[in-house]
C-alpha cells in the first residue's frame, strides 16, 4: 500500500510540474487580488527552483523562495510561461523575460508581433551568465550561460556585443537615474539603419528602450541584478526602477 501511495503521489507530482512547464497560467498567490497579470518568460530559476528532482522543483528544493519573484508577486500576478508561440502571450499585456533559452523561429515571430500590436517587455540578455548553478555545463536544467537573441534583437534594430577583456567582479553602472549592478555585461548597439523602430541607448550601454509598432521593448545587457544571491537595497531598486520605467 505504501508502494502504490508514493506511486500516486509521484504522478500527482509529476502532472503538476508538467502543467505549470508548459505554460498553463498557475493559480496567484493567496493575496493576489486584483493585480495585474506579468508573463515570466526565463531559464533563471526565479520561479522553479533548481532540484535534482520533480518533488524538489515544486517546492522549493528546500530553499527559501527567489527574492525576484517574491519582488515581482508583491505587484503583479506572476504567469510562467514555457513558450511564446501559444495563446498565453497573447492574453497578456506585459511581458519580463529574464535570460531565456534560445527562441524558436515562430517564437521570434509571435514576439515581435505581440511587441508590435501593443505589449510591453523588458528583457535581461545577458552575454556571460555569472550566476552560480547547481547543474554542470551542457545539463538543460541549467540557466543559459549566454544569451543567443541575435534575430530578435537584429529585428529591433540592436546588437548586443561582448567585450572579452573586461574585468571580472560586480560593480554599479550609472544609467540615467539609475545605476544597475552588472558583472561581465554586454554593451548595446544600434546597427541598423532603417529598422521598423526606434531605439534610444543608455549612456551606458547597458540599456536600450525600443518602440516597435504600438509596444516598447526595455533591454538589459547583463542579469546580475536578478542573482539570487542578491536582493540589497541597491538591487531592489535597480529592478523597482527598471520594471516602471519599462512595464509599469
Amino acid at each position: 500500500m505504501r508502494g502504490k501511495t508514493q506511486l500516486i503521489a509521484a504522478g500527482l507530482g509529476a502532472l503538476l510540474l508538467a502543467a505549470g512547464i508548459a505554460g498553463q497560467i498557475l493559480p496567484g498567490p493567496p493575496d493576489a487580488g486584483d493585480k495585474q497579470p506579468l508573463g515570466l518568460f526565463s531559464s533563471l530559476p526565479i520561479y522553479w527552483s533548481e532540484s535534482d528532482d520533480i518533488g524538489g522543483t515544486i517546492d522549493g528544493g528546500g530553499d527559501s523562495t527567489h527574492w525576484v519573484r517574491t519582488e515581482l508577486e508583491s505587484g503583479n500576478r506572476l504567469v510562467p510561461l514555457d513558450t511564446l508561440d501559444g495563446g498565453d502571450l497573447k492574453s497578456l499585456k506585459r511581458l519580463l523575460l529574464a535570460q531565456p533559452r534560445p527562441l524558436a523561429p515562430a517564437e521570434n515571430v509571435a514576439l515581435d508581433d505581440w511587441v508590435r500590436a501593443g505589449g510591453r517587455a523588458l528583457l535581461f540578455a545577458d552575454p556571460m551568465l555569472t550566476e552560480h548553478s547547481r547543474f554542470a555545463l551542457g545539463d538543460r536544467r541549467r540557466p543559459q550561460d549566454i544569451a543567443v537573441l541575435s534575430p530578435i534583437l537584429k529585428r529591433w534594430g540592436l546588437e548586443l556585443r561582448f567585450d572579452e577583456d573586461q574585468r571580472e567582479g560586480r560593480r554599479m553602472v550609472a544609467d540615467g537615474s539609475i545605476e544597475i549592478p552588472v558583472d561581465l555585461s554586454g554593451t548595446l548597439v544600434a546597427v541598423t539603419p532603417g529598422a521598423p523602430s526606434r531605439c534610444s541607448v543608455g549612456d551606458s550601454g547597458v540599456t536600450a528602450t525600443c518602440r516597435v509598432g504600438k509596444g516598447s521593448v526595455t533591454v538589459v545587457a547583463d542579469a546580475e541584478v536578478l542573482d539570487r544571491e542578491g536582493g540589497g537595497e541597491g538591487d531592489l531598486r535597480a529592478i523597482r526602477t527598471l520594471i516602471s520605467r519599462s512595464i509599469g
